[in-house]
């Protein structure tokens, strides 16, 4: 089918989204994406695909999903949401296959906006059997120095991008920065603030005072000149990570940081189906009681089936929009997504 010239935008016509102003961080975008692509799969990961309208969108207590309806040919109709993580597909795949694999997977989060934050965004999402979660930091590392410039300036952060990453447990970052003995107080909100020389707030529970201490005091003093990868989490925050053997106060889940931004959420997973069931109905209880006018959802039962095949593992969420964020110095999300409604 011919176009005729008319129907072409002449180049110096208005551009009120500023996507040509945008393009140099636009077309690094690609370059980077195919770099993870190339580094993940020299690692012997397969590009995977999995469904964006599902059943059940995640259960992490705070995120609220969009939801939509499949309608059958006869009618019925079906509940469904966008998803905010495709972990519990990849899983299942990671169970079936016992491969290595990665997505580009683009997901929905509702009610979020902000300079690091977009409602709809791409995440880079990877597991890797039989891997640690010392190994999948390594790994993490490795990928980061190969798709970043040596140095990364993002606001008043140099990344020296040369060096080892810092790793730091939660427990020993809670002692260096904010002079508490974190993981005796877990469950005890009173504890945790006597120890931190602060009050609670008006229904502040320990979870709500650890998050706020971990905002004020830990995120502004760590990933300023490297990466941090911020590890062994309060088992409280296992979400779907294992607890430690060595030490079941702790979970082995890591968050990475850098210049000020939380990049990246890694576990090595719980493949238990009991506990990730008494888990799963523990997050369903309290997303319930804190939003009562929420959308409710069924536990992922085809999840739970497969966890007991799925090989030791772990798996690891990076916000890729973030990653180009960093490569380019973009100041906010929004200028490295190609258009946003």
């Amino acid at each position: 089918m011919s176009v005729s010239a008319t129907s072409h935008r002449p180049f110096d016509a208005p551009d009120p989204e500023h996507i040509r102003d945008r393009l140099p961080f636009l077309i690094r975008r690609n370059l980077i994406m195919r770099g993870v692509r190339a580094f993940l799969e020299a690692q012997g990961c397969v590009e995977v695909e999995t469904p964006y309208a599902v059943p059940t969108p995640g259960e992490e207590v705070h995120l609220l999903p969009f939801q939509t309806m499949r309608e059958m040919p006869d009618g019925q109709q079906h509940p469904l949401f966008l998803h905010t993580s495709p972990e519990f597909a990849m899983k299942r795949l990671v169970a079936a296959t016992g491969l290595a694999l990665f997505q580009f997977a683009r997901v929905w989060r509702n009610g979020e906006s902000s300079a690091t934050h977009a409602p709809e965004f791409t995440m880079l999402e990877w597991y890797q059997p039989n891997m640690t979660l010392t190994g999948l930091m390594d790994e993490t590392e490795s990928l980061l120095k190969t798709v970043l410039p040596p140095t990364v300036h993002r606001n008043t952060c140099t990344l020296d991008l040369s060096q080892p990453f810092e790793r730091l447990s939660m427990e020993e970052a809670f002692r260096r920065h904010a002079r508490v003995d974190l993981l005796p107080t877990q469950g005890n909100a009173q504890a945790l603030a006597h120890a931190a020389g602060c009050s609670l707030r008006d229904g502040e529970n320990w979870e709500d005072l650890f998050f706020r201490l971990l905002l004020e005091r830990i995120e502004p003093a760590i990933g300023q000149t490297r990466p941090t990868f911020l590890t062994h989490w309060p088992a409280t925050q296992a979400a779907l990570a294992r607890k430690d053997p060595t030490d079941p106060r702790v979970a082995l889940r890591f968050e990475l940081y850098a210049a000020g931004m939380e990049l990246a959420n890694a576990f090595e997973e719980l493949t238990d189906p009991t506990e990730q069931r008494t888990r799963f109905e523990q997050d369903s209880a309290e997303r319930r009681q804190l939003y009562p006018t929420r959308p409710t959802w069924p536990i992922d039962e085809k999840l739970l089936s497969a966890l007991p095949n799925m090989p030791p593992c772990s798996g690891i969420a990076l916000g890729f929009d973030r990653l180009v964020m960093l490569a380019t110095g973009a100041p906010r999300i929004q200028d490295v997504l190609w258009i946003q409604d």
